[in-house]
Order: C-alpha cells, then structure tokens, then sequence
C-alpha cells in the first residue's frame, strides 16, 4: 500500500474501564441536584431546630420574668404592710412623726402593687386568693391609718382598744398566709419554667448534634463519591492525555510523511523537467539547428529562384521561431541560468522578462548568499509562482522582491500594491502557494502569505543558512548559435 492510500489516523477506542465509569459519571452528575437537595434540607433542618429550641426558650423564660414579678409584687405587698405596723408601733411608742414615713409609703405604692396583683392573677385560680389578700391588704392599711388619726387626735382609750383587739394582726395573718401562698406558687412556676428552658435548649442541643453527625456523615459520603468522580476524571484526562499524545505523534509522523512525499514529488518532477530540458536541448536542438544550416544551404544555392529563395526564407524564420520556442520551454522546464550563472542573475533574468511581458514596475534588492541547489531552485519557483499570482489577480502596479539575510536565515520577500484578499477566504482549488509551502517547509524553512483586502500582499519565505556546496556539473550545453 502507498503512502497517498494509506487510512488516516483514526481515534482509538476508549478504554473499557473509562466506558464502565460512563454510567457512574452520568448518575453523579444526574445526582448533584439531590445532592444540593439534601444539603438544603439539612441547612433547613438545622436552621428549624435552632429557631425552635430558641422560641421555646425565650417563651419559657418570658414567662419566668412574669413569674418573678408576680413574685416581687407579693413580697413587696408583705413588705409595705410590715414595715407601715412597725412604723405605726413606733409613732405610738415615741410620737415622732418621722416613724410615720413606711406607712406614707404604704399609702402610695400599695395601690399599685395590688392593681398589678390583681392583672397578673385575673384568669387564674388564684384570682379570689389575690382579691381577699387586696381587701385584707386595704383594711389593715386603713386600720393603721386609723390609730394614726386617734392618737393624733388625743383619743387614747380609742386606740388603744384597736391596737390590743385582733383584727389587725387577723388581716396582716391573712394577707402573710396569702403572699405566702403565692410565693411558693410562683416559685414553682419558676422552677419548672427553668425545666422548660433546660429542656428546650436540650432538645436544640441533641437536635443540632444529630443534624451536626447526618451533616457530617453525609459529607463524608459525599466527598468519597466525589474524590471517586475526581480519580474517574484524572484517569479520563490521562488517557486522554495519552490518546491526544498518540494522535499527535502520528499526525506528527504523517505530517513527516507527507512531507517527504512532496519534496520527493518535488524532486522528481524537477529531476524530469531537467531530463526534458537535455533531450528537447540535446535532440531537438540539433534537428533543429541542423535543418536550419541545410536551409541556409540550399538557400545559398537556389538565388537564382525568387520563389524557392522566399520559401526557404519563411522556412528559416519558422525555424528561428522553432528554436526560440524550444529555448523558451526549456527554460520554463529547467531554467538554465539558474545552473550556470546562480540564483541572483536567474532572478534578475526572471523578472525583467515578467516586467517586459506584464508592463509592471519591479524593483529588485537581492543580496547574494550561498545557497544549495534545492534551495536555489525552491526561491526561483516561488519567486515564478508568486510574480504569475500577482498577474492574474493582483491588479498590482508596482512589485518588490527582496532577498537576504536575517537572523541566520535566507529570507525571501515578494511583495506588491494590488488589491489584496483574505488568506482564510480561499477556498480549495489553489495549489500553487500551498505546493510551494510543502516545498519550502520540507527544506526545513516557512513560508507565510500576508494579505488583507485593499492592503497588497506579502510572500514571506525563510530558509536555514547551510554550508556552502560546490556548485555542480551544468546539466545542459550553451545553446548554438542559430
């Protein structure tokens, strides 16, 4: 098989292991949404339990501070009561007026210590219990109010028999007996107000570490699968990797290949234009140039025949034509001042006869340099295909072609005003630039082709200096003199 019907490089089949990891690859990615599902509902989760056990416990503990202040209110309410009958004692005892202030005190914070009493206790069981403590609490204030008044007015025996009856110590044991009730009421209360706050923050306790653990437990799983995803895709990339490896070694190879190909092609289509060019110089050029010097012959032996002498002179002009045509297509076929005289007068040969034949201006800057014969006869050919391009659809008026050297490499310029184009526009058909690319490419240079619509066009082609050679045999004979 040749190397033009050898199979391009196909991709090789993915490994078995990376094709069992499909379905698992496609159900993690189908499984990611659940995944963020799942994390929301035990973000949620976590937030509920949270809020939870913070609304029972700020409703637990709301209702601790009420307790307290029913609490305070009722002992407060025992307070006023005590400290006015020890005041009152001690006004009756010394008549000192200043013994009076707890009683003024009484006087002014007991309504509204039993108002608040009688608000917080209105809806409960123990609303009665609080209304006969505020009436007792009322008539002890009243009582002590009174023997206040009766000993100011002088009135002893009067207040003496009420500070020595039982009434008032019945009302003050009432309203003791009623507070006391209260207290260890409220005091309940607040104890298992205090449980239900323990409690609360209990369960949100339980409940966030139990959340914290799923979470966890989760995660764990979650980052298993995902570092198992992870291994699956770097084993994916890798043979990836190496598959892309492959394929560029054999595009790489091909490439080589190929290359070697068109400079092979290259040089036999050069080596038989060459083998023409001899024959067509060699053969025709004799038969040519010997049937001329016959004409010439008979011509020098026929002046006697007007006719015959105007024949033999059309012949010898077809001839002359023959002989130019013949000059002209082996020079086309193998050009022979590229051989004889070198690359720079080939080129200056070259483009006087373009600018003779096509009307452009050309300027030339050409620096010699040694060079091999391929690459010598590679410059000369794109130099003819560029400047045939630049005639056929450039519409250019000026053309400037330059060789020299830069940066260790012979570089080589054609460039011209015409109307440009886009070189990614070019569709296929076009061989000529692309042939002269292998071309070059394959003696190791580049070339690249510069153009924009309305700009001109660049031809850039660049080759490695090499050692120079001896120049060899010319391949063809000076043509005779016709």
């Amino acid at each position: 098989m040749s190397l033009l019907q050898a199979p391009l490089p196909q991709r090789a089949e993915r490994p078995a292991v990376l094709r069992h990891l499909d379905p698992w690859l496609e159900g993690a990615s189908r499984n990611r949404g659940f995944a963020v599902l799942c994390a929301a509902l035990a973000a949620a989760a976590v937030m509920g339990v949270s809020e939870a056990a913070f609304w029972g416990a700020d409703q637990a503990l709301a209702q601790s501070q009420a307790r307290h202040i029913a609490r305070d209110d009722s002992l407060r309410l025992r307070e006023l009561l005590t400290n006015a009958e020890t005041a009152q004692r001690g006004f009756l005892l010394t008549g000192r007026e200043d013994y009076l202030a707890p009683v003024q005190l009484a006087e002014r914070e007991l309504p509204a210590v039993l108002q608040r009493l009688r608000g917080q206790y209105e809806s409960s069981e123990w609303a009665a219990l609080v209304a006969d403590a505020s009436r007792r609490a009322n008539e002890k204030l009243s009582e002590l109010q009174l023997v206040v008044k009766l000993y100011r007015e002088g009135n002893t025996p009067a207040w003496q028999g009420l500070v020595e009856s039982d009434i008032g110590r019945e009302k003050m044991q009432a309203v003791r007996d009623a507070v006391s009730q209260l207290d260890r009421h409220e005091l309940g209360q607040i104890a298992l107000e205090r449980e239900a706050v323990y409690r609360s923050l209990t369960y949100g306790r339980l409940g966030t570490h139990g959340l914290t653990v799923l979470s966890l437990f989760g995660l764990a799983i979650f980052l298993r699968r995902n570092e198992a995803l992870h291994k699956a895709r770097r084993e994916h990339a890798t043979e990836l990797a190496s598959e892309r490896d492959r394929l560029d070694r054999e595009v790489a190879r091909r490439t080589a290949e190929l290359t070697e190909l068109a400079r092979h092609l290259q040089t036999v289509r050069e080596d038989e234009r060459a083998r023409l060019a001899r024959e067509l110089h060699d053969e025709l050029g004799a038969l040519l140039t010997a049937a001329k010097l016959d004409v010439a012959r008979v011509r020098r032996m026929t002046k006697s025949t007007p006719d015959i002498d105007e024949r033999l002179k059309h012949m010898s002009e077809l001839l002359d034509q023959g002989i130019a045509l013949k000059r002209r297509i082996i020079e086309d076929l193998r050009p022979s001042a590229l051989s004889n005289l070198g690359l720079i007068p080939a080129l200056e040969i070259l483009t006087q006869e373009f600018s003779q034949r096509s009307g452009l201006q050309l300027t030339l800057e050409l620096a010699d340099s040694p060079t091999e014969d391929a690459d010598r006869l590679a410059l000369y050919r794109l130099v003819q295909e560029a400047l045939t391009n630049v005639l056929r659809h450039a519409k250019a008026k000026q053309v400037r072609v330059s060789l020299g050297e830069a940066d260790g490499w012979l570089q080589l310029q054609i460039r011209d005003d015409g109307q440009g184009f886009n070189p990614d526009a070019v569709g296929a058909g076009h061989h000529g630039l692309l042939g002269m690319r292998y071309r070059i490419e394959s003696l190791g240079g580049t070339l690249q082709l510069l153009s924009a619509p309305g700009r001109g066009t660049l031809v850039l082609a660049r080759l490695p200096r090499r050692p120079e050679m001896p120049p060899p045999a010319t391949a063809t004979e000076a043509e005779p003199a016709a």
